[in-house]
């Protein structure tokens, strides 16, 4: 099944739009987060808001699907000069076989707050201008990209809250190893919207500072977002230096709603079956992009699985001090952090981390670094116990 190549990838996030402006920001360790000032939003925490967002226009025929979280689907397509390559993709392998994948948590959820609040005062009526399927159903991101990118392969939206956008690797990996596709779009989109804010907040898991992944003092993360795509292809014939998937694993907890194993069992189990999915040991992955909330409990059970699986040699860190936890498009803009880094030989850092938590026995990179890197490890995790992690590296 493995490897595929990552021929095209981009992301936009609250550092940017597209690889180098994330770059830069990664490069230069800088935080993309602010203080919360989404909407009618009255709650002491720190977002990552994409800039621009509300002033993309959608195509005059594919109005239906207007909503902040496909502005945003949008955006994320235009960057890099994507949407071009999947063109040229298509027309290599058919319209009708080239699939998506896309994960989301929320979708375009914020539609629906903001038509409850123009509902007819006699019935209650939604207004008749909101369209359910085209922007809150969690399909909606990916049967919009699907029509935008003129694609007719097989689409498909997967939504396990944080691993929804990690997971769409396996799924489209799947089907191309089936032959039911020649090339996927894969990727994962979330914007922010009231659901998410208040209901991280109601749950005590949203900080009132920027967000400290792995540090004693941390208390909570930064609701962020962003949107995260890549093509996949079969690997025969890729050029030295190309990024590769190699290996997606995954696993539930089945232990709980929303924390994760106190231990980490679920996460530890996620990573050992991306290593044997890329015919890998634990001394082969050179840099792990953690999941790294900044959430007591999450990086807990997150470090515990990696110490178990991984002691301290392999470099380590979380980049959601810059680009806020993303929530379902952080598996797939993380795969593309994970991309830079292998292309770059760069480490990124972990902005907002000021001490490592000293129960926590890791190689944690707080700082940036250049270094020789063949093979990546993403971690995304979510409520639920939804596991996935994915090892990306170079062909040589």
């Amino acid at each position: 099944m493995y490897p595929l190549q990552l021929s095209a990838f981009t992301l936009t996030t609250c550092l940017g739009q597209g690889v180098q402006a994330n770059r830069e920001a990664l490069r230069a360790e800088r935080s993309g987060l602010k203080p919360c000032d989404f909407e009618s939003v009255a709650l002491e925490t720190w977002i990552g808001a994409v800039d621009g967002v509300d002033a993309v226009q959608l195509p005059a025929h594919l109005s239906r699907f207007d909503c902040r979280n496909n502005r945003l689907v949008q955006m994320g397509l235009q960057a890099d000069g994507f949407a071009e390559q999947v063109k040229r993709a298509t027309q290599r392998y058919g319209a009708d076989r080239v699939g998506v994948f896309l994960g989301t948590s929320t979708a375009g959820i914020l539609q629906t707050e903001l038509a409850y609040r123009r509902r007819d005062p006699e019935t209650g009526a939604l207004p008749a201008d909101f369209d359910y399927g085209g922007s809150h159903n969690a399909f909606s991101l990916a049967a919009f990209a699907r029509e935008y990118l003129g694609l007719e392969g097989m689409a498909m939206a997967i939504s396990t809250a944080c691993s929804s956008s990690a997971k769409v690797y396996a799924a489209a990996a799947r089907q191309i190893a089936l032959g039911t596709i020649d090339a996927a779009v894969v990727g994962g989109v979330d914007s922010l919207c009231l659901t998410t804010l208040y209901g991280f907040a109601s749950l005590q898991l949203t900080s009132t500072q920027p967000c400290r992944p792995y540090d004693p003092s941390r208390d909570g993360l930064s609701i962020g977002e962003g949107a995260g795509f890549a093509l996949l292809e079969r690997a025969e014939g890729a050029a030295p230096g190309s990024v590769m998937l190699l290996g997606v694993g995954e696993s539930s907890d089945a232990h709980h709603m929303s924390a994760p194993h106190p231990e980490g069992l679920g996460a530890r189990m996620a990573m050992a079956a991306a290593l044997k999915a890329a015919g890998l040991v634990a001394a082969d992955i050179d840099y792990i992009n953690l999941h790294g909330t900044a959430t007591p409990a999450n990086d807990a059970a997150e470090g515990l699985a990696v110490a178990a699986e991984f002691g301290r040699r392999v470099p380590c860190n979380s980049t959601k001090g810059a680009t806020g936890h993303t929530l379902g498009a952080a598996g797939a803009i993380e795969a593309v952090i994970c991309a830079m880094a292998l292309i770059d030989g760069r480490l990124p850092g972990s902005p907002g981390t000021q001490q490592l938590d000293p129960g926590l026995d890791l190689n944690y990179a707080q700082h940036g670094s250049d270094a020789p890197l063949k093979r990546a490890l993403s971690n995304s995790f979510g409520f639920g116990g939804s596991n996935c992690s994915m090892i990306l590296g170079v062909q040589a």
